[in-house]
């Protein structure tokens, strides 16, 4: 489902304001999942100082400037791209998280991986004809608008993980989305965006609707879901197929080909994340021999 987004939001691009098309995503989604936190759980809104925090949190980083800069990064450059650009986002929260959670070095292996991750950034990136020309520096602009959304998501994600929190996920992340989507609503008339210059298009109107029901409410839901039974690797692990479904679909629908560069840098990313999680990937493989065993 979210590497299927990315082709998605390339498509609804064609008919709706950047911003605005983010914003009315989220805040549709936000409704539809506070309907399901009022009707699944026991609480639906808030009410100490670290579940306000944290939903906060969420608003401003992972949905607001997480999805209102890849959707103004997706501009200028194509959905299967920007999956792989936003695979990254693993490798920069275990940076973040031993700078600001356990104010520690990488280590060796930590830091080849890292080194690695950014290397396949480039790679994908293709400075020399992304920043070259105006084509070029459209695009050039594209890749860092997507950059910085790799980098908000990976940051809320680690500034979430210190705070205790019994609110139920889908209340949570209902009033995430709405907070995000109210700030994204800002963001655009900020940019001069208006409603009206909506194209109600059957293609368009698609492509809403999945973003918001299947790619929003059901994704999230889905993605708290696996957190819980899988655990924080195996799922990251699960994460990086979306570039090769965004690829595919994005092959399938638009007619779009991934070049050979971009390949070698998607998997030099994924080394660059097998290689500051060995100890807990060996783990993992350990977890899964024994289940294929009993």
């Amino acid at each position: 489902m979210w590497g299927t987004s990315f082709v998605a939001i390339e498509v609804g691009l064609e008919f709706f304001p950047t911003l605005s098309f983010a914003a009315l995503r989220y805040e549709l989604a936000g409704l539809v999942m506070l309907a399901y936190a009022c009707y699944s759980t026991d609480r639906w809104r808030p009410e100490t100082r670290d579940e306000l925090l944290a939903t906060a949190i969420g608003a401003v980083f992972i949905i607001a400037a997480y999805h209102g800069l890849l959707y103004l990064g997706q501009e200028h450059v194509p959905g299967a791209v920007a999956s792989i650009i936003i695979s990254l986002s693993p490798i920069l929260t275990a940076v973040f998280a031993s700078v600001l959670l356990t104010r520690g070095s990488l280590g060796k292996t930590g830091t080849v991986g890292l080194l690695a991750g950014f290397a396949g950034a480039v790679l994908v990136a293709d400075p020399v004809s992304a920043f070259s020309g105006s084509s070029g520096s459209a695009q050039g602009l594209g890749i860092v608008l997507i950059f910085l959304a790799a980098v908000s998501f990976a940051l809320g994600a680690v500034l979430t993980r210190p705070l205790r929190t019994d609110l139920p996920v889908q209340s949570m992340q209902a009033w995430a989305m709405l907070g995000g989507g109210v700030l994204l609503h800002g963001w655009a008339l900020a940019n001069g965006e208006s409603l009206s210059a909506i194209e109600l298009a059957p293609v368009g109107i698609a492509s809403f609707l999945y973003l918001t029901l299947v790619s929003g409410a059901v994704a999230f839901l889905l993605y708290f879901e696996l957190l819980d039974r899988l655990g924080p690797t195996e799922l990251n692990l699960i994460g990086y197929v979306e570039p090769v479904v965004a690829a595919l679909m994005s092959w399938v629908l638009l007619g779009h080909v991934i070049d050979t560069t971009a390949l070698v840098g998607f998997g030099a990313i994924f080394f660059g994340f097998a290689a500051m999680k060995k100890q807990t990937l060996v783990s993992v493989a350990v977890a899964v021999r024994r289940r294929v065993a009993a």
